[in-house]
């Protein structure tokens, strides 16, 4: 009877959690992809700011054309376009990026 009750005893005992191998192997699963995907974010926001300087010299190139409608000439320098036609914010992109004129375009320096 005896072995029966030690049998008992030993199947009643539930191991609860997580043992320290695999807590240590969910960690490096986690570690290897954050060391994966951290470079994807940084690429992609240097992206973003590239795609939003190119659509300011858009915004900026229009309104050398709006400027060249109204004046009948096409404007020197940006600092001409910035009291009606621009905010002084929008001379710059927002990586900081210049928007100068040349020749009648807008182009980002």
């Amino acid at each position: 009877m005896s072995n029966i009750f030690k049998k008992a005893v030993q199947n009643s005992k539930k191991e609860d959690g997580f043992t320290l191998i695999e807590m240590l192997l969910v960690l490096l699963v986690i570690s290897v992809l954050i060391i994966l995907i951290i470079p994807n974010i940084a690429a992609q926001s240097k992206n973003v700011q590239e795609t939003g300087c190119s659509a300011q010299v858009k915004v900026v190139q229009g309104q050398i054309e709006a400027y060249t409608l109204n004046e009948g000439v096409a404007p020197t320098s940006i600092a001409q376009l910035v009291p009606d036609y621009l905010n002084s914010n929008q001379t710059t992109c927002s990586n900081g990026d210049s928007i100068t004129i040349v020749n009648g375009q807008a182009i980002r320096e």
